[in-house]
């Protein structure tokens, strides 16, 4: 039961980053069927993560009212509908109306999966978990271009998807008895470091939920601030480094667009690699000191980046040390919420999480961009390596105060 579950999980991050890149990897030929302005995919983007953030929130009591398993399911439905609506809608209005239940889904599924792995499964599942959901976000686009280059159009590309949802739905109404046969197990994790710290992440493991917790009260929670502050500037971090990297590359270091690119992409291949190799490592280690390597080296990768050598070589090395670096991050962040937190606030905890990446990931690249336009892009490292080190602050300071308070 536990492989056949975990299998299914594993299906369930897939379909996660199925939907994440067809919006950019078809609107080129969208807005101009549609008859739009090439910006107003900004405009669905935002609708998208507007919905994201709203059901992140709500989250908490939708997996304590109706379990982990049911939103999980529920959610993946609700994004295969709406890609089904966008491959059916032919004006730009029914696009951003089907946007909101692709928020909505998006938002839930992935604060309830990402709650459900950290409770019942080990670091190494939290990093190849994320790794799938890399899979799913890179074979988007290939199902986009292969529909477009064969003429079917940019509608058969989300018809295609869609599909794949609706089968990977079906299979995860069928496994609901899986997720409840494992809501009291929990397999062993890797964090503690001495027998206090056991004994007090057996109190909080062993904890009955409680009603679920409002904003206010979240915020309350000791150290509750700290990691939510650190998952924003990481989120905003990572967002940023990928949407403007081939932007630096061509108008700073003056390369070649084909051949930026190509380098850019490579910072997403090593988030990828760098989770799929963390898992052989990530239970010996601990989420903790994944942390701060990953810090460190996203820290040598800017420096990389930052630093005016008379080549390009050193900064398109950096883009990828720089990925790599990101890898464990996310994952350890999330799987570290229980220890940290206790069971019984951490599905509270991780929806605020995944709402304040959201806001991250949705605000700041823009921000950037306008700061870009006015300063110039040559602030592209500068800005990432301020995202780097209020992370690594805010990180450092939760795990000062958790050791106060006899964690470790």
């Amino acid at each position: 039961m536990y492989s056949l579950l975990l299998a299914v999980i594993y299906l369930a991050f897939i379909s996660l980053g199925l939907p994440d890149a067809l919006l950019g990897s078809g609107w080129p030929t969208m807005y101009t069927q549609l008859q739009v302005p090439f910006s107003y995919a900004g405009i669905i983007s935002m609708i998208i993560s507007a919905g994201t953030i709203v059901s992140s929130f709500f989250s908490d009591r939708l997996t304590r009212k109706f379990g982990a398993g049911l939103v999980t399911a529920v959610s993946v439905l609700l994004t295969a509908g709406a890609l089904f609506g966008f491959s059916v809608s032919d004006s730009f209005y029914l696009l951003c109306i089907m946007a909101i239940p692709y928020g909505l889904g998006a938002g839930a599924v992935d604060a309830a999966l990402n709650n459900y792995v950290a409770l019942h499964y080990s670091s190494r599942h939290m990093s190849w978990l994320h790794c799938f959901w890399g899979v799913g976000a890179a074979a988007s686009p290939y199902i986009m271009g292969f529909c477009l280059g064969k003429g079917l159009g940019w509608s058969r590309g989300y018809f295609s998807v869609s599909m794949i949802q609706i089968v990977i739905t079906v299979i995860l109404f069928i496994s609901l008895p899986l997720w409840k046969s494992r809501t009291d197990e929990k397999e062993g994790g890797t964090e503690p470091k001495c027998a206090e710290a056991e004994q007090k992440q057996t109190d909080q493991t062993k904890a009955a939920p409680s009603k679920a917790l409002s904003f206010r009260e979240i915020l309350r929670i000791k150290g509750a601030p700290y990691i939510l502050i650190t998952f924003f500037a990481y989120s905003a971090m990572e967002t940023t480094t990928g949407l403007w990297a081939s932007s630096y590359l061509v108008q700073y270091l003056l390369m070649e667009p084909e051949k930026a690119a190509k380098f850019a992409s490579f910072f997403y291949l090593g988030i990828t690699v760098g989770r799929f190799l963390c898992g052989f490592v990530a239970d010996r280690m601990g989420d903790k000191a994944l942390i701060r390597l990953g810090g460190g080296i996203v820290g040598a990768g800017i420096l990389l980046v930052l630093i005016p050598f008379p080549v390009t070589t050193p900064a398109l090395l950096g883009l990828v040390i720089i990925g790599f670096g990101c890898a464990p991050v996310y994952p350890a962040i999330i799987h570290s919420t229980p220890f940290y937190f206790g069971k019984e606030n951490s599905q509270a905890l991780i929806g605020i999480q995944m709402a304040c990446a959201y806001v991250g990931s949705t605000f700041m690249p823009p921000l950037f961009g306008t700061l870009a336009a006015r300063i110039g892009i040559w602030l592209y490292p500068v800005v990432l390596l301020v995202f780097e080190v209020l992370m690594v602050l805010t990180s450092e300071k939760l795990n000062r105060i958790q050791n106060g308070s006899g964690t470790e």
